[in-house]
């Protein structure tokens, strides 16, 4: 017949045995007052934390020293966090530097860096067509020292669509 007996389980911070209760975490056992924020030392005894850089932290001192900061606001980011422009944003302060809407985690142009839509980019910085005076967004016609929309190069007397003809110079790509 073989018995068994278990050690007594002793305390990760004092390497003393613990008698009574005791709190296990990160596989470990210490005394419920030994268990505390690496920031605050308080006891975390029952309480959600976090572990970073070799260490424990209750979840408010985690917060304020390890959350990611928004560029917007400057308050840490306990949430969703979006990444743009090189910085840290809350979603609802990562907004179109025009017309103030949310950009979520979508596309979006940068101007100084600034996020913009892309209806706010086009009006603010795109290329204004010669003939209408509104963005050019996509292809432009080159001609007369101005930038054309398609439709809006038509002849001067009848309006009447003009034929390009692309063509490429000798030694020119």
């Amino acid at each position: 017949m073989s018995t068994k007996v278990e050690a007594p389980a002793v305390c990760n911070s004092c390497d003393k045995v613990i008698q009574g209760r005791i709190v296990t975490a990160l596989n470990k056992k210490w005394h419920p007052e030994h268990f505390v924020c690496n920031t605050c030392r308080k006891p975390i005894d029952g309480a959600k934390f976090h572990q970073h850089n070799n260490g424990v932290h209750c979840v408010p001192c985690f917060t304020k020293h390890h959350s990611p900061r928004c560029h917007g606001c400057g308050d840490p980011i306990t949430d969703r966090v979006i990444q743009a422009l090189g910085v840290s944003w809350h979603a609802h302060h990562f907004v179109c530097g025009g017309c103030k809407k949310e950009l979520g985690g979508g596309g979006f142009m940068e101007q100084a860096g600034r996020p913009y839509c892309s209806d706010c980019y086009a009006d603010k910085f795109a290329t204004r067509c010669k003939g209408c005076g509104n963005p050019i967004v996509d292809k432009a016609i080159i001609a007369l020292d101005a930038k054309w929309h398609r439709d809006c190069f038509t002849c001067m007397a009848d309006r009447s669509n003009i034929r390009i003809v692309e063509r490429k110079s000798a030694g020119i790509q």
